[in-house]
């Protein structure tokens, strides 16, 4: 029987404790070279994209992958989650609320080994669903006191703001001009569809850590080269994917200021082999892109769950 898992049901299922504590020991074993992951393919057509990640995770003995539509209407994820035993189809389920914690969780991990302990003020530029998951993964691993939201839309940036002080229970400040994000922030997070910087790297101060977390087309740049030059620490999820998604990196690349040996793993960090930090004075940058393995991780824990509980839908499939 395959276990199919509506959005509702993965609501239910998923906090972002768990998926931090999961992505946490999913990157560990990434690290110690135990996992296997795909970088995204996409399938373009004259009005619409497919999207497919692939990985398999030895540690929960599962393998999948996460297939997502783009078109004008919005996008639909779907994880699908297979054992490595035997290779059977254990679960499908719908994958936006999925996503968008995983993505923030991801950033949890990365702002807990990356970010000062000490820091308390977070600014981030966008106010859409992903930012909401940004701001509850800094805030499971960080004491954080206030929060500076900026966007475009007044309206929406007042609402996002008032949703968030009610979910997190701190103030959040909706700022009218993008240098009121960044001044005096301990943490900075860019969670936008922009393809220009939504800052000017020039006023990022010392002892800052950054999430950029918006862009995974070569052609979208949230931070701008100035920012990237500053960093004294530059981690991604997957070096491999970056070469083809990250274009904040490329400009520095192409004009040899910025080299692939200087940008390590999230993997790499939490195992030891590369500091998040090592100095209270650095500028550290994360850059998430979003890969396989932490679709597939938090898949296998909400399966497990749900498994538990009795919950979701039993689909008949044949296997022949």
């Amino acid at each position: 029987m395959v276990l199919f898992l509506g959005e509702e049901d993965v609501k239910q299922l998923l906090s972002m404790n768990d998926a931090i504590k999961v992505l946490e020991e999913t990157f560990k074993q990434e690290g110690l070279g135990n996992i296997i992951n795909h970088p995204r393919h996409r399938i373009r057509t004259e009005k619409s994209m497919l999207h497919y990640l692939a990985g398999a995770v030895p540690h929960m003995k599962v393998m999948g992958y996460k297939a997502y539509t783009s078109y004008k209407g919005g996008v639909k994820f779907r994880v699908f989650l297979h054992s490595i035993e035997t290779g059977e189809l254990l679960s499908i389920m719908d994958g936006n609320f999925l996503g968008m914690i995983r993505t923030g969780a991801t950033t949890g991990v990365a702002t807990k080994y990356m970010a000062r302990d000490d820091s308390s003020q977070v600014g981030i530029f966008g106010t859409g669903s992903q930012a909401r998951g940004q701001l509850m993964g800094v805030a499971a691993v960080r004491g954080i006191k206030t929060i500076n939201a900026y966007s475009r839309n007044a309206d929406k940036r007042r609402a996002f703001c008032s949703e968030m002080e009610r979910l997190l229970e701190i103030e959040t400040i909706p700022v009218e001009n993008p240098e009121d994000v960044i001044k005096g922030a301990d943490i900075v997070i860019t969670s936008t569809t922009s393809s220009e910087p939504v800052f000017k790297g020039e006023l990022i101060e010392k002892r800052v850590h950054i999430n950029a977390i918006g862009g995974n087309f070569l052609f979208k740049r949230e931070i701008d080269e100035t920012a990237v030059r500053k960093s004294d620490i530059i981690v991604v999820e997957s070096v491999e994917q970056s070469k083809i998604e990250a274009g904040e990196f490329l400009p520095s690349i192409e004009k040899g200021r910025l080299q692939w040996e200087q940008v390590h793993e999230l993997g790499e960090v939490l195992v030891g082999k590369v500091k998040g930090r090592t100095r209270d004075v650095d500028i550290t940058l994360f850059k998430s892109l979003g890969i396989a393995i932490e679709d597939i991780a938090i898949a296998a824990h909400i399966y497990e769950l749900a498994k538990k509980r009795g919950m979701g839908q039993k689909l008949k499939i044949p296997s022949n």
